[in-house]
């Protein structure tokens, strides 16, 4: 009886030990994705940014995922996920929220004309 109780609390303790980012994987294809399809972007909401459609890779093929409106991340722009081609391979860089937006319009400060006017719509 004791020795299954180790073995229980062993086999627990291991489990624990498993990070849980372990569960975000790079995903690395040969065959390139189709071109981007044409989406049409809608008017700007506020306090959300657009996350543009993108293909993922699913059961062996490339499927469209359309573009959706995400909660913006104040001082932070969406980086819309991407392939991209490295010795024959195709990887696919998830999307992901990075800093420099300092009036929180979902415009990266690079891009923005005005990247310090807090009254955009």
């Amino acid at each position: 009886m004791l020795k299954k109780i180790l073995l229980a609390a062993v086999i627990a303790s291991s489990f624990a030990a498993v990070p849980l980012t372990s569960i975000a994987r790079t995903i690395v294809i040969r065959e390139a994705p189709p071109a981007p399809r044409e989406e049409a972007v809608p008017a700007p909401r506020r306090g959300y940014a657009w996350a543009p459609g993108h293909y993922e890779w699913r059961g062996g093929h490339h499927v469209w995922v359309s573009g959706n409106w995400l909660r913006a991340r104040r001082g932070q722009h969406w980086e819309a996920p991407q392939w991209v081609e490295r010795n024959g391979q195709w990887e696919m860089r998830q999307g992901r929220w990075a800093r420099g937006d300092r009036d929180g319009d979902g415009v990266p400060n690079r891009m923005d004309r005005a990247p310090n006017n807090p009254n955009k719509s």
